[in-house]
């Protein structure tokens, strides 16, 4: 420092004696303290500015938010209304299945009871079956029995299937050839089975009759046009006689199939054959 600043800043001392003498370091600190206040000032208001912005983002942020939430809020209510509208209709689907199932449910429960009443009922039929295949069988044994002669000549057979019973006997049995009334022999035949007709329980007698297939020829024919006309007779004449002994006309039926329902083992080619199919068959069969 020079000669002229010292006794400049010594007169400077000496004419401010009021404000006193400020020496160097305390100048100094003053001026340190006043920089780093002015250091911390632009450091506040950098901060400041930093917040402002970020406050300014986060109110942006907010408000995006804040619209996105309406948007939630008002999808949210829509769905509601949807769920409410769909939760209506559920009840009603569902009281509607409620009501079939309980439809359902009492049909299941008369289909339970019908088929009980029906197993019931099936379980009467076959007692009652069984009963009808016994009188059968009892039938079969004692018909067999009083025609033993004719079944062992071969003119008669008799046979049971499922409760039906029929006594298969050639015509020649019964009938001279070419004619339908029953024949002295035939009666004695008959006759035979007469008792056991009369004491029938349940049956009803079917009486068929059936022939070849020659045709009716020479003045046999002006009565009996053809085997229709023949073996209508014969059964009808088989069955008039069956009435005549007693047995119940309202289980007699007389049956005409002339030539059109040959037996399966019988072949009409041949004499045998022929004189196959010339039968007369009385069926016994259950009542309706």
């Amino acid at each position: 420092m020079s000669k002229r600043m010292f006794v400049m800043l010594a007169v400077l001392c000496l004419s401010l004696p009021m404000w006193g003498c400020v020496s160097m370091g305390t100048f100094e600190k003053k001026e340190k303290e006043a920089t780093d206040l002015t250091k911390n000032l632009q450091e506040l208001q950098q901060k400041q500015a930093d917040l402002s912005r970020e406050n300014a983002d986060l109110k942006a942020k907010v408000a995006e938010l804040t619209g996105d939430l309406a948007d939630i809020c008002l999808v949210r209510d829509r769905l509601v209304e949807s769920t409410k509208g769909l939760v209506g209709s559920l009840k009603s689907t569902a009281d509607e299945k409620n009501q079939k199932i309980l439809e359902l449910m009492q049909r299941i429960n008369e289909l339970e009871k019908e088929n009980t009443r029906m197993k019931d009922d099936i379980v009467n039929i076959r007692k009652v079956k069984e009963e009808e295949v016994k009188k059968v069988s009892s039938t079969l044994e004692e018909m067999t029995e009083r025609m033993k002669e004719q079944i062992a000549k071969g003119d008669l057979t008799i046979r049971e299937l499922r409760g039906k019973l029929t006594v298969d006997m050639k015509a020649s049995v019964l009938f001279d050839s070419g004619k339908a009334d029953v024949k002295p022999e035939g009666v004695l035949v008959l006759n035979k089975m007469i008792d056991t007709f009369k004491s029938l329980k349940g049956k009803v007698i079917r009486i068929e009759g059936h022939t070849d297939n020659k045709p009716i020829s020479g003045h046999l024919a002006l009565r009996y046009p053809t085997n229709w006309e023949l073996s209508a007779a014969r059964a009808i004449n088989v069955t008039r006689f069956l009435e005549a002994q007693g047995v119940d006309p309202h289980i007699l039926s007389a049956v005409a199939y002339g030539e059109f329902q040959p037996k399966p083992e019988a072949n009409n080619a041949t004499e045998e054959g022929r004189a196959s199919n010339r039968r007369i068959e009385i069926i016994l069969v259950p009542k309706d």
